[in-house]
């Protein structure tokens, strides 16, 4: 065999046992998300089903301020897990300290929303991603430049590789791998949960008289706030303004009787999620409380359960408190939501 042939067969042989090597060290493995006592299993389309590599790579593509044309604004500027996944401001601040329009929404147990954004725009999580990336007010997300600097990571792109078998990083990798780890989010250990599960210490005698209050129906708390996450995902006006000045859910549906509609909020955390409301107009809970007390505004598709509770000062203290017994001290602490380490 000429000497070539021999070299030719050489190179072909190490080549293939390097890139059996990588591809081994690469080799990526389903995951099963665990989930609360109560909940359902996670939903997710079969062509992004959990992987220990796609949440990797969802995790990093999370925090990384190279997804935004300013190189400073990440998706995590707006979801601090400190604060359940949510920013503390009345309106989230974006691309170079540019004020966003609503209040930034909790992404705990986001998996199991049916739609997105507060009017139910979007569909899916995988869809969800590019309206911040592209909002110039959020992230204002420049792709070919972008992507220029994340296909310059030879990690990124290994991961690309291995968790999507793309070689390069493009929109489909990003927009599916946030979805991936956004899924894994997850969120059910507060001191509600653990009552519910035999703890006699789990919650004050206060926080027990508000749970019982929230699921009167004196109150209809419960009414949208149910089930296990703590909302229907449905859609209502509460009565905020006599005039909306964001139209809420006609932006989607344009239909009249939609106007001033807005997806109802999960409570989980909400002791950590304010300020409330869609335009974070509330700064504490006690204000929230008192607000659905009077009753709300006047306004023509007004929900006919919001009117006035007449609660005394002593029954709005113990809403407040049962609702902070849905805290989950354990999930704002879970360092497998924090940025990976260097």
């Amino acid at each position: 065999m000429p000497r070539y042939w021999i070299i030719l067969l050489l190179s072909s042989i190490l080549f293939a046992f390097i890139s059996c090597e990588q591809k081994e060290f690469r080799m990526d493995s389903s995951v099963v998300l665990r989930v609360p006592a109560g909940f359902d299993s996670v939903p997710y389309p079969p062509v992004n089903a959990p992987t220990r590599l796609r949440l990797e790579l969802g995790r990093r593509l999370f925090y990384d301020t190279r997804l935004s044309s300013d190189g400073g604004t990440s998706c995590a500027s707006c979801h601090r897990l400190s604060l359940a996944m949510t920013d503390g401001r009345k309106t989230s601040v974006g691309l170079s300290g540019l004020s966003g329009m609503r209040n930034a929404p909790t992404l705990a147990n986001v998996a199991w929303a049916p739609y997105l954004m507060m009017e139910g725009g979007v569909p899916s999580l995988e869809m969800q991603a590019l309206a911040p990336l592209h909002d110039t007010l959020e992230m204002g997300l420049n792709f070919d430049r972008a992507l220029e600097a994340l296909n310059a990571d030879e990690s990124i792109r290994d991961l690309s590789w291995a968790a999507y078998q793309r070689a390069n990083i493009d929109p489909y990798v990003i927009t599916h791998a946030l979805a991936v780890f956004q899924r894994s989010i997850i969120s059910g250990d507060s001191g509600y949960d653990r009552k519910k599960q035999g703890s006699t210490n789990a919650m004050s005698d206060q926080a027990i008289r508000g749970m019982d209050l929230f699921f009167s129906d004196r109150t209809q708390c419960s009414s949208c706030h149910s089930g296990v996450l703590f909302t229907d995902f449905g859609f209502y006006n509460i009565g905020l303004d006599e005039v909306y000045q964001d139209p809420g859910r006609i932006r989607v549906t344009f239909r009249e009787e939609d106007h001033g509609k807005f997806k109802t909020p999960t409570l989980r955390n909400i002791e950590l999620t304010g300020p409330y409301m869609h335009d974070g107009r509330f700064s504490t809970l006690e204000e929230v409380v008192a607000f659905y007390d009077r009753g709300g505004e006047q306004h023509p598709y007004r929900d006919v359960r919001v009117k006035p509770l007449h609660l005394t000062a002593d029954e709005q203290s113990d809403l407040v408190e049962f609702l902070k017994s849905l805290t989950d001290w354990n999930f704002v602490q879970n360092t497998n939501f924090l940025p990976l380490s260097p």
